[in-house]
């Protein structure tokens, strides 16, 4: 029997809180509905839960496919700026779909370039662009000239997020612009491994540097 909506949420917000994204896939190959309820979340990117969520709706793509094909049109329609919204975390929940099942993304892919030249989408789509990178570079060869130009914005997360994202793809070109940025005390925080993560922009551009070193190293 399916569970009522508030029923549903609770469940949902419960599976978030401990990280349970098994459990999270498990719930919607029962409730057809989670995926929809995931995008609910999508809103305040303090909160850590808009970012378990957003791992969220990449493993329940990977799991039911169909379940968050029909989402896609929502998602981009969140950043539209006519929609009113401030559906914040959409752009990076494109790319995270696209980590896990790079077919329900693969043909709006190009348009990523331009979520990245607007303010509004810019560091979200540089972490959704990080994510996908990690595992299919291939795909993004036209986006990832643009990335590096943003090692120099005046916000911090943007500055981080970008260099999160080079060495996320072991971008070796981005290697001079990534040294300038280690002595950067700014504070941020990063999603990664589950949690929010307070870091500063230097000491995320010395992490990409080590990835890129590691690359190198290994040729």
């Amino acid at each position: 029997m399916a569970k009522n909506r508030r029923a549903l949420r609770e469940e949902i917000v419960r599976l978030l809180r401990e990280g349970n994204f098994s459990g999270l896939v498990d719930l919607a190959g029962q409730e057809s509905a989670v995926a929809g309820q995931l995008m609910m979340f999508l809103f305040d990117p303090r909160d850590l839960l808009l970012w378990r969520a957003t791992e969220g709706l990449g493993h329940v793509g990977a799991a039911h496919p169909a379940q968050v094909q029909k989402l896609i049109s929502r998602l981009l329609y969140l950043l539209n700026e006519d929609s009113g919204s401030s559906g914040w975390g959409a752009a990076a929940a494109l790319g995270e779909i696209g980590r896990h099942k790079v077919s329900l993304v693969a043909e709006i892919i190009p348009m990523f370039y331009g979520f990245l030249e607007e303010r509004y989408s810019r560091a979200p789509m540089l972490w959704g662009v990080g994510r996908l990178a990690e595992v299919h570079p291939e795909l993004l060869k036209e986006i990832f000239p643009l990335v590096p130009t943003f090692l120099g914005d005046a916000d911090p997360l943007v500055r981080a997020l970008s260099a999160w994202c080079l060495g996320k793809a072991r971008h070796q070109e981005a290697a001079a612009a990534l040294e300038q940025l280690v002595a950067d005390a700014n504070s941020v925080e990063i999603y990664e491994q589950g949690d929010l993560r307070q870091t500063t922009v230097g000491q995320v551009a010395r992490q990409a540097l080590a990835g890129l070193e590691i690359r190198e190293a290994s040729r």
